[in-house]
């Protein structure tokens, strides 16, 4: 059978490849060859910089033919590559046999043995994993969730003076205002987005078991930790982590992705309250020509868009949290468990984005329905009491909150009128019964 969108097994490279495609560069086989084959030019670069006494020789000109490695890498490339790690069952080492390769065809074959020199295999991986995970946030998770996020706010703003009936326990409240509800989530999403400015990318970079033995054997004159300090901070933009075994701590890798669950925890809540609001009818949502809510129902108009946010931000948050509990742990100095799970960090933030867009298009077919927002503030002027004992507690009034449980309890349905009459019966003077009767569901909004 073919392979295509419709034999995939994972639904990432299936039904929703053309939501995720920008990440491909970041989080395919082909993008994470293209990241390591990066960081083995880049560093045999670094070595000809010290310089190395057998690279003295190397001309810089050759720079921009080593760079050209990676920076015009191609799916024929990678597919050689793909080949080669048939016959050597490793794939670092496939890389590596590679760029060897490339060496010999362009004349440089005398220094292809500094290829690779004195590394192994997660000081690679543990410095092209991270910067992926950098820039695929940088270049494409930022820029959707900033995009919601902005739209939220917008939404906040045209809708900041619209009263609401609040619900708390799922029971008329003290009113609120629709735009304050939104700006709510606004600040949680805002407090959560400030820590990724404080979680390194961080990169472990040190040789076979972290101390360099190789390199100190071969160079010992040579100060490789520093050396290794700013190829991996300055020159790769990440931070390296030391002292380390085989493998980087991950400790920082959990707290991002520990980051991302939990703004994903406020989407889920945020999705379940849009949800709501649209059961309730405080929101309709804009049509599109032909669209099918019910295969059995005509007249469906499903929030699916909240839905299917909050079954991608749920898929996503497990995996999250099943990264951060189990990528810290490695036996000793390493084992290989943390290899075959790292290989799927591009799935949990392929989901968010996939949940980032659906909730975007959920927000953009809401239309407020004023009218029933109106309504169900009209036919709970129960809510005021709370104004109104407040402030017989402030005269001094005798007991106001059980004179208002009584009068609440025993009425089924307070209405403009019942308060109205409560308040005029009231030992209390004519200023103070003014001030009382002016609060209503409508104004009675708070700050």
């Amino acid at each position: 059978m073919e392979l295509n969108s419709l034999t995939a097994i994972s639904p990432l490279d299936g039904r929703y490849r053309n939501k995720v495609d920008e990440l491909d560069l970041y989080f395919s086989e082909f993008g994470l060859i293209r990241y390591r084959l990066m960081v083995e030019v880049e560093y045999f670069i670094a070595l000809c910089e010290i310089p190395l006494p057998q690279l003295i020789d190397f001309r810089k000109e050759n720079f921009k033919l080593l760079r050209s490695i990676y920076e015009e890498f191609e799916l024929t490339d990678a597919e050689k590559i793909k080949e080669r790690e048939k016959i050597t069952n490793h794939d670092v080492k496939a890389i590596e046999y590679f760029i060897k390769e490339k060496f010999f065809q362009n004349g440089l074959g005398k220094w292809s043995e500094f290829v690779h020199f004195g590394l192994t295999s997660q000081d690679i991986n543990n410095t092209a994993v991270p910067l992926s995970i950098k820039d695929a946030l940088i270049n494409v998770y930022f820029p959707v969730f900033y995009e919601l996020r902005e739209t939220l706010a917008a939404f906040a703003d045209e809708w900041k003076d619209i009263p609401m009936l609040a619900r708390t326990h799922g029971q008329p409240a003290s009113p609120t205002r629709l735009g304050k509800e939104i700006e709510v989530f606004i600040a949680r999403l805002d407090g959560q987005m400030k820590y990724f400015g404080q979680i390194p990318y961080s990169a472990k970079f040190g040789g076979a078991t972290g101390n360099f033995n190789a390199h100190k054997a071969a160079y010992p004159e040579i100060d490789w930790i520093s050396f290794a300090n700013n190829f991996v901070n300055e020159e790769l933009g990440l931070q390296r982590s030391h002292p380390t075994t085989q493998i980087e701590h991950y400790d920082n890798l959990a707290a991002l992705c520990d980051n991302m669950r939990r703004i994903n925890v406020i989407l889920i809540d945020m999705a379940r309250d849009f949800w709501t609001y649209i059961s309730m009818d405080y929101f309709r949502q804009k049509i599109r020509k032909g669209e099918i809510g019910s295969s059995a129902m005509p007249h469906k108009v499903n929030p699916i868009d909240f839905e299917n946010g909050e079954g991608n931000l749920g898929y996503a948050n497990a995996i999250f949290d099943h990264f951060s509990m189990k990528l810290p742990l490695s036996r000793l100095q390493r084992d290989l468990t943390d290899s075959t799970v790292l290989r799927n960090i591009g799935v949990p933030i392929g989901h968010s984005l996939i949940a980032f867009n659906s909730l975007l298009k959920g927000l953009n077919k809401l239309i407020v329905n004023n009218d029933k927002i109106k309504s169900d503030l009209e036919n709970n002027w129960v809510v005021v009491s709370e104004a109104i004992q407040t402030i017989l507690r402030r005269e001094g009034y005798p007991n106001p909150y059980e004179a208002l449980l009584d009068l609440t309890r025993i009425n089924q349905k307070i209405t403009h009128e019942s308060i109205a009459n409560f308040i005029e019966d009231l030992d209390v003077s004519d200023e103070v019964k003014a001030e009382l009767k002016a609060i209503n569901p409508f104004n009675y909004t708070g700050f």
